[in-house]
């Protein structure tokens, strides 16, 4: 069987991993531009590690100015299987206060300033999206929270902001009212990218604040985030650090298709297809395009 490569996002107030193995900082070059960092790969306990800073170490790129499909394809480029997206959120929910861990299985895309596909004129693909998460790395994910006594909810859905704003009051009851559980800026197209590059994934929404919707919580204030975001830290290392040492050993991922999510997908016929389309797609959809 072959091993599987975790790659790691992290999101604000995660720029870096430790305790990697023979860890180096490498530069990936891409067709789509630079990621949003050099990524950081190295092994832990065995199982081969990559790890994206999202927003850049030291934090210089918005949720609107990450270049997400520099960052996919560069995933991509060094083997990764399936992706752990860490991502701090603010909670729609009374009952997901700071500090919860939530297993996302579903989006309500908000966005519509950012590049959301791989494809498009000269080679298009429509891939399936109903089940944006792998319910397989949310029961490695969850278990691990379990252990950890980390406080945390299954299931729920992610409202993503454009941004870079936070939401007025109209919006957050807006967004309350559909539902979802929470709130970010950054896991779309993120979730729609790695589908298209068929690799499992899965979010982790670290929730900061409760928007601006909350009687008690007029507004969302920086300083506050940035201390839930200290307070969250250790906890999503030691969850990470879990999911790496048991991801090559947990009972085998049940067959999604999201690993050959390519095969009914595109729609171009072989003889209209764009060769700097293909050639672009060489890590993303190679499998498919030869």
């Amino acid at each position: 069987m072959a091993q599987k490569v975790l790659g790691v996002i992290g999101g604000s107030g995660l720029y870096a991993m430790a305790g990697m193995e023979e860890a180096t900082w490498t530069a990936v070059e891409g067709p789509w531009g630079q990621p949003s960092d050099q990524i950081l790969i190295g092994e832990i306990a065995g199982t081969k590690v990559c790890f994206l800073p999202r927003h850049g170490r030291g934090h210089v790129h918005s949720p609107s100015s990450i270049n997400y499909r520099a960052n996919i394809d560069a995933l991509k480029r060094c083997g990764v299987t399936d992706i752990l997206s860490l991502s701090a959120v603010g909670s729609l929910k009374e009952e997901l206060p700071p500090g919860t861990f939530v297993l996302v299985d579903q989006f309500i895309d908000r966005t519509f300033a950012r590049e959301k596909s791989f494809f498009g004129t000269g080679m298009v693909a429509h891939v399936p999206l109903s089940h944006p998460v792998s319910s397989w790395l949310g029961d490695i994910c969850a278990a691990g929270m379990n252990m950890l006594d980390i406080p945390h909810s299954r299931g729920g859905a992610y409202v993503v902001m454009e941004g870079p704003q936070f939401s007025t009051l109209a919006e957050s009851e807006l967004y309350r009212s559909s539902g979802a559980s929470v709130i970010g800026m950054t896991n779309m197209p993120e979730a729609k990218l790695a589908r298209e590059a068929e690799m499992r994934y899965a979010t982790v929404a670290m929730v900061t604040d409760y928007d601006c919707w909350h009687p008690d919580h007029d507004s969302v204030d920086v300083a506050l985030v940035i201390k839930t975001l200290h307070e969250n830290a250790d906890k999503a290392k030691a969850l990470t650090r879990f999911v790496i040492e048991n991801i090559n050993s947990w009972e085998t991922a049940p067959d999604c298709g999201t690993d050959r999510v390519l095969d009914a997908a595109l729609i171009t016929a072989p003889e209209a297809r764009d060769p700097a389309m293909i050639e672009k797609l060489d890590a993303v959809a190679g499998r498919v395009l030869g």
